[in-house]
Protein backbone atom coordinates (compact mmCIF):
# COMPACT_ATOMS: atom_id res chain seq x y z
CA UNK A 1 0.00 0.00 0.00
CA UNK A 2 1.24 3.47 -0.86
CA UNK A 3 0.38 6.34 1.46
CA UNK A 4 0.90 9.89 0.25
CA UNK A 5 1.09 12.65 2.88
CA UNK A 6 0.26 15.76 0.88
CA UNK A 7 1.04 18.68 3.21
CA UNK A 8 3.26 17.51 6.04
CA UNK A 9 4.52 21.06 6.69
CA UNK A 10 1.08 22.00 8.06
CA UNK A 11 1.40 19.33 10.76
CA UNK A 12 4.61 20.75 12.19
CA UNK A 13 8.25 19.78 11.74
CA UNK A 14 8.45 18.36 15.27
CA UNK A 15 6.23 15.32 14.64
CA UNK A 16 7.36 11.78 13.85
CA UNK A 17 5.48 10.52 10.80
CA UNK A 18 7.14 7.11 10.76
CA UNK A 19 4.11 5.46 12.36
CA UNK A 20 2.38 5.42 8.99
CA UNK A 21 5.07 3.14 7.58
CA UNK A 22 3.59 0.09 9.32
CA UNK A 23 0.82 0.20 6.71
CA UNK A 24 3.07 0.37 3.66
CA UNK A 25 5.21 2.74 1.62
CA UNK A 26 4.97 6.35 2.81
CA UNK A 27 5.76 9.29 0.59
CA UNK A 28 5.96 12.61 2.40
CA UNK A 29 5.33 15.86 0.56
CA UNK A 30 5.85 19.00 2.61
CA UNK A 31 3.32 20.85 0.46
CA UNK A 32 1.14 20.12 -2.56
CA UNK A 33 0.03 22.85 -4.94
CA UNK A 34 -3.19 22.28 -6.94
CA UNK A 35 -1.25 21.41 -10.10
CA UNK A 36 0.87 18.89 -8.17
CA UNK A 37 -2.01 16.84 -6.77
CA UNK A 38 -2.20 14.32 -9.61
CA UNK A 39 1.54 13.66 -9.47
CA UNK A 40 1.65 13.43 -5.66
CA UNK A 41 -1.27 10.99 -5.63
CA UNK A 42 0.06 8.82 -8.45
CA UNK A 43 -0.27 5.20 -7.35
CA UNK A 44 -1.42 6.19 -3.86
CA UNK A 45 -4.21 4.22 -2.19
CA UNK A 46 -4.28 6.45 0.90
CA UNK A 47 -4.05 10.24 1.00
CA UNK A 48 -3.25 12.00 4.26
CA UNK A 49 -3.96 15.70 4.14
CA UNK A 50 -4.73 18.72 6.25
CA UNK A 51 -5.45 21.79 4.14
CA UNK A 52 -5.16 20.47 0.57
CA UNK A 53 -8.44 20.65 -1.33
CA UNK A 54 -9.56 17.49 -3.13
CA UNK A 55 -12.58 18.18 -5.32
CA UNK A 56 -13.93 16.25 -8.29
CA UNK A 57 -11.36 17.62 -10.73
CA UNK A 58 -8.44 16.51 -8.56
CA UNK A 59 -9.99 13.23 -7.41
CA UNK A 60 -10.69 12.15 -10.98
CA UNK A 61 -6.91 12.16 -11.53
CA UNK A 62 -6.29 9.70 -8.67
CA UNK A 63 -7.84 6.42 -9.84
CA UNK A 64 -6.01 4.25 -7.29
CA UNK A 65 -7.21 6.25 -4.28
CA UNK A 66 -9.25 4.26 -1.75
CA UNK A 67 -9.01 6.26 1.47
CA UNK A 68 -8.65 9.93 2.39
CA UNK A 69 -7.52 10.70 5.94
CA UNK A 70 -8.16 14.32 6.90
CA UNK A 71 -5.97 15.70 9.66
CA UNK A 72 -8.83 17.80 11.01
CA UNK A 73 -12.41 17.68 12.18
CA UNK A 74 -13.75 19.81 9.34
CA UNK A 75 -14.02 18.17 5.93
CA UNK A 76 -15.24 20.99 3.67
CA UNK A 77 -12.02 20.65 1.64
CA UNK A 78 -13.03 17.23 0.24
CA UNK A 79 -15.83 16.52 -2.25
CA UNK A 80 -17.81 13.91 -0.32
CA UNK A 81 -20.38 13.39 -3.09
CA UNK A 82 -17.63 12.42 -5.53
CA UNK A 83 -16.07 10.11 -2.94
CA UNK A 84 -19.38 8.37 -2.24
CA UNK A 85 -20.05 7.91 -5.95
CA UNK A 86 -16.57 6.45 -6.56
CA UNK A 87 -16.14 4.31 -3.47
CA UNK A 88 -13.48 6.44 -1.77
CA UNK A 89 -13.64 6.29 2.02
CA UNK A 90 -13.12 9.56 3.91
CA UNK A 91 -12.17 9.84 7.59
CA UNK A 92 -11.79 12.87 9.79
CA UNK A 93 -10.72 13.11 13.44
CA UNK A 94 -13.27 14.24 16.00
CA UNK A 95 -12.54 15.77 19.39
CA UNK A 96 -8.75 15.72 19.21
CA UNK A 97 -8.36 19.52 19.49
CA UNK A 98 -11.12 20.37 21.97
CA UNK A 99 -8.83 21.24 24.88
CA UNK A 100 -6.37 23.17 22.73
CA UNK A 101 -8.88 25.33 20.84
CA UNK A 102 -10.74 26.10 24.07
CA UNK A 103 -7.41 27.12 25.64
CA UNK A 104 -6.57 29.51 22.79
CA UNK A 105 -10.12 30.93 22.81
CA UNK A 106 -9.77 31.69 26.51
CA UNK A 107 -6.27 33.11 25.99
CA UNK A 108 -7.54 35.51 23.33
CA UNK A 109 -10.46 36.63 25.46
CA UNK A 110 -8.31 37.22 28.54
CA UNK A 111 -5.58 39.00 26.59
CA UNK A 112 -8.06 41.35 24.92
CA UNK A 113 -10.13 42.11 28.00
CA UNK A 114 -7.03 42.59 30.20
CA UNK A 115 -4.88 44.46 27.60
CA UNK A 116 -1.89 42.28 28.50
CA UNK A 117 0.18 43.11 25.36
CA UNK A 118 -0.13 46.85 26.11
CA UNK A 119 0.91 46.43 29.74
CA UNK A 120 3.82 44.23 28.70
CA UNK A 121 4.91 46.89 26.22
CA UNK A 122 4.95 49.54 28.97
CA UNK A 123 7.51 47.46 30.87
CA UNK A 124 9.45 46.29 27.80
CA UNK A 125 9.84 49.79 26.39
CA UNK A 126 11.06 51.26 29.67
CA UNK A 127 8.03 53.55 29.99
CA UNK A 128 7.05 51.99 33.32
CA UNK A 129 10.53 52.50 34.78
CA UNK A 130 10.84 56.06 33.48
CA UNK A 131 7.40 57.10 34.76
CA UNK A 132 8.48 56.61 38.37
CA UNK A 133 5.06 55.51 39.60
CA UNK A 134 4.78 52.06 41.23
CA UNK A 135 1.90 50.91 39.04
CA UNK A 136 0.04 51.66 35.84
CA UNK A 137 -3.69 51.19 35.34
CA UNK A 138 -4.06 52.62 31.85
CA UNK A 139 -5.64 51.40 29.68
CA UNK A 140 -8.47 50.45 32.01
CA UNK A 141 -9.21 46.74 31.99
CA UNK A 142 -12.17 44.75 33.22
CA UNK A 143 -12.97 41.63 35.18
CA UNK A 144 -14.34 38.74 33.16
CA UNK A 145 -16.44 37.71 36.16
CA UNK A 146 -20.08 38.61 35.65
CA UNK A 147 -19.73 39.24 31.91
CA UNK A 148 -21.99 37.54 29.37
CA UNK A 149 -20.12 35.08 27.13
CA UNK A 150 -22.04 34.09 24.01
CA UNK A 151 -21.09 30.89 22.19
CA UNK A 152 -22.14 30.27 18.58
CA UNK A 153 -21.83 26.57 17.79
CA UNK A 154 -21.93 24.16 20.70
CA UNK A 155 -20.12 21.01 19.71
CA UNK A 156 -17.20 19.61 21.69
CA UNK A 157 -15.20 22.85 21.53
CA UNK A 158 -18.10 25.20 22.18
CA UNK A 159 -19.21 23.14 25.18
CA UNK A 160 -15.69 23.15 26.65
CA UNK A 161 -15.49 26.94 26.23
CA UNK A 162 -18.87 27.20 27.94
CA UNK A 163 -17.65 25.13 30.87
CA UNK A 164 -14.55 27.30 31.26
CA UNK A 165 -16.54 30.54 30.96
CA UNK A 166 -19.01 29.29 33.55
CA UNK A 167 -16.16 28.38 35.90
CA UNK A 168 -14.84 31.95 35.59
CA UNK A 169 -18.20 33.34 36.65
CA UNK A 170 -19.58 34.33 33.27
CA UNK A 171 -23.21 34.16 32.26
CA UNK A 172 -23.14 31.79 29.30
CA UNK A 173 -25.53 32.07 26.35
CA UNK A 174 -25.57 29.42 23.62
CA UNK A 175 -26.69 29.53 20.02
CA UNK A 176 -27.02 26.11 18.42
CA UNK A 177 -29.20 24.55 15.77
CA UNK A 178 -30.94 22.22 18.23
CA UNK A 179 -31.46 23.85 21.66
CA UNK A 180 -30.65 21.83 24.78
CA UNK A 181 -32.11 22.09 28.25
CA UNK A 182 -28.98 22.28 30.41
CA UNK A 183 -27.67 25.55 28.89
CA UNK A 184 -29.39 28.87 28.15
CA UNK A 185 -30.03 28.72 24.41
CA UNK A 186 -31.05 31.85 22.50
CA UNK A 187 -31.34 33.00 18.90
CA UNK A 188 -28.45 34.68 17.10
CA UNK A 189 -29.95 38.15 17.44
CA UNK A 190 -30.20 37.83 21.23
CA UNK A 191 -26.70 36.47 21.59
CA UNK A 192 -25.30 39.36 19.53
CA UNK A 193 -27.16 42.01 21.54
CA UNK A 194 -26.31 40.63 24.99
CA UNK A 195 -22.77 39.21 24.73
CA UNK A 196 -19.73 40.96 26.15
CA UNK A 197 -17.60 38.19 24.63
CA UNK A 198 -18.83 36.32 21.56
CA UNK A 199 -16.86 33.26 20.43
CA UNK A 200 -17.63 31.29 17.28
CA UNK A 201 -17.15 27.52 17.07
CA UNK A 202 -19.52 26.44 14.32
CA UNK A 203 -18.46 24.37 11.28
CA UNK A 204 -18.55 25.96 7.83
CA UNK A 205 -21.42 24.85 5.62
CA UNK A 206 -24.10 26.44 3.46
CA UNK A 207 -26.17 27.46 6.49
CA UNK A 208 -23.28 29.01 8.44
CA UNK A 209 -21.43 30.85 5.66
CA UNK A 210 -21.41 34.57 6.61
CA UNK A 211 -23.50 33.68 9.66
CA UNK A 212 -22.13 36.69 11.55
CA UNK A 213 -22.96 39.18 8.81
CA UNK A 214 -23.10 42.96 8.76
CA UNK A 215 -26.64 43.02 10.17
CA UNK A 216 -25.69 40.89 13.18
CA UNK A 217 -22.40 42.72 13.70
CA UNK A 218 -24.41 45.96 13.96
CA UNK A 219 -26.28 44.43 16.93
CA UNK A 220 -23.12 43.90 19.00
CA UNK A 221 -22.29 45.99 22.05
CA UNK A 222 -19.72 48.73 21.46
CA UNK A 223 -17.34 47.06 23.91
CA UNK A 224 -17.99 43.48 22.74
CA UNK A 225 -15.05 41.20 22.04
CA UNK A 226 -15.52 38.87 19.05
CA UNK A 227 -13.43 35.71 18.73
CA UNK A 228 -13.48 33.43 15.68
CA UNK A 229 -11.63 30.12 15.93
CA UNK A 230 -14.02 28.24 13.61
CA UNK A 231 -13.68 29.10 9.92
CA UNK A 232 -13.01 32.52 8.43
CA UNK A 233 -15.99 32.41 6.10
CA UNK A 234 -18.56 32.05 8.90
CA UNK A 235 -18.15 35.81 9.41
CA UNK A 236 -18.23 38.83 7.12
CA UNK A 237 -14.58 39.73 7.58
CA UNK A 238 -14.83 43.12 5.86
CA UNK A 239 -17.76 44.09 8.09
CA UNK A 240 -15.84 43.03 11.21
CA UNK A 241 -12.84 45.14 10.16
CA UNK A 242 -15.08 48.18 9.59
CA UNK A 243 -16.82 47.70 12.93
CA UNK A 244 -13.47 47.67 14.73
CA UNK A 245 -12.16 50.67 12.79
CA UNK A 246 -15.30 52.65 13.60
CA UNK A 247 -15.27 51.72 17.29
CA UNK A 248 -18.48 49.71 17.07
CA UNK A 249 -16.89 46.67 18.77
CA UNK A 250 -14.33 46.56 21.53
CA UNK A 251 -11.94 43.88 20.32
CA UNK A 252 -11.36 41.16 17.76
CA UNK A 253 -9.53 37.85 18.10
CA UNK A 254 -9.20 35.69 14.97
CA UNK A 255 -7.29 32.49 14.21
CA UNK A 256 -8.96 31.57 10.90
CA UNK A 257 -9.43 33.37 7.60
CA UNK A 258 -11.54 32.88 4.49
CA UNK A 259 -8.29 32.68 2.51
CA UNK A 260 -5.24 31.20 4.22
CA UNK A 261 -2.65 32.44 4.66
CA UNK A 262 -4.22 35.91 4.97
CA UNK A 263 -3.50 37.73 1.69
CA UNK A 264 -2.18 41.28 1.48
CA UNK A 265 -5.56 42.56 0.30
CA UNK A 266 -7.46 41.04 3.22
CA UNK A 267 -9.50 43.64 5.18
CA UNK A 268 -7.83 42.59 8.44
CA UNK A 269 -4.50 43.86 7.10
CA UNK A 270 -5.78 47.40 7.76
CA UNK A 271 -6.20 46.77 11.48
CA UNK A 272 -3.21 44.53 12.26
CA UNK A 273 -1.44 47.12 14.41
CA UNK A 274 -4.38 48.16 16.54
CA UNK A 275 -4.06 47.33 20.23
CA UNK A 276 -7.51 45.74 20.48
CA UNK A 277 -6.89 42.90 18.01
CA UNK A 278 -5.29 39.49 18.38
CA UNK A 279 -4.64 37.67 15.11
CA UNK A 280 -2.98 34.25 15.06
CA UNK A 281 -1.95 32.04 12.09
CA UNK A 282 -4.53 29.21 12.33
CA UNK A 283 -2.68 27.67 15.26
CA UNK A 284 -5.44 27.17 17.82
CA UNK A 285 -5.82 23.48 16.94
CA UNK A 286 -2.12 22.64 17.02
CA UNK A 287 -0.60 22.21 20.48
CA UNK A 288 2.11 19.56 20.45
CA UNK A 289 0.10 17.02 22.45
CA UNK A 290 -2.89 17.76 20.23
CA UNK A 291 -0.99 16.97 17.05
CA UNK A 292 0.45 13.76 18.47
CA UNK A 293 -3.10 12.72 19.33
CA UNK A 294 -4.17 13.62 15.79
CA UNK A 295 -1.55 11.36 14.20
CA UNK A 296 -2.49 8.47 16.46
CA UNK A 297 -6.16 8.86 15.55
CA UNK A 298 -5.42 8.92 11.82
CA UNK A 299 -3.34 5.77 12.09
CA UNK A 300 -6.21 4.08 13.90
CA UNK A 301 -8.51 5.21 11.09
CA UNK A 302 -6.26 3.53 8.53
CA UNK A 303 -6.06 0.36 10.62
CA UNK A 304 -9.85 0.22 10.91
CA UNK A 305 -10.25 0.70 7.16
CA UNK A 306 -7.85 -2.14 6.41
CA UNK A 307 -9.89 -4.38 8.74
CA UNK A 308 -13.09 -3.47 6.93
CA UNK A 309 -14.42 -1.38 9.81
CA UNK A 310 -15.91 2.13 9.78
CA UNK A 311 -14.15 4.57 12.10
CA UNK A 312 -14.55 8.35 11.94
CA UNK A 313 -16.07 7.98 8.49
CA UNK A 314 -17.78 11.03 6.99
CA UNK A 315 -18.45 9.64 3.49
Amino acid sequence: MRISILDAATLGADLDLSGFSKFGEVIVHQATAPLQIAKHLEGAEVAVLNKVKLFAEQLSEAPSLKLICIAATGFDNVDLDYCRDHGIAVCNVVGYSTQCVAQVTLSMALSLITHLPEYHEQVRSGAYTEKGIPNSLTPAYHEIYGKTWGIVGFGNIGRKVGQVADALGCRVLVNKRTPISDWTCVDLETICRESDILSIHTPLNDSTRSLLDERHIAMLKRNAIVINVARGAVTDEAALARALEEGRIGGLGVDVYSVEPMPQEHPFQRILNRPNVCFTPHMAWGGYETRVRLLEEMQQNIQAFLLGKRRNRVD
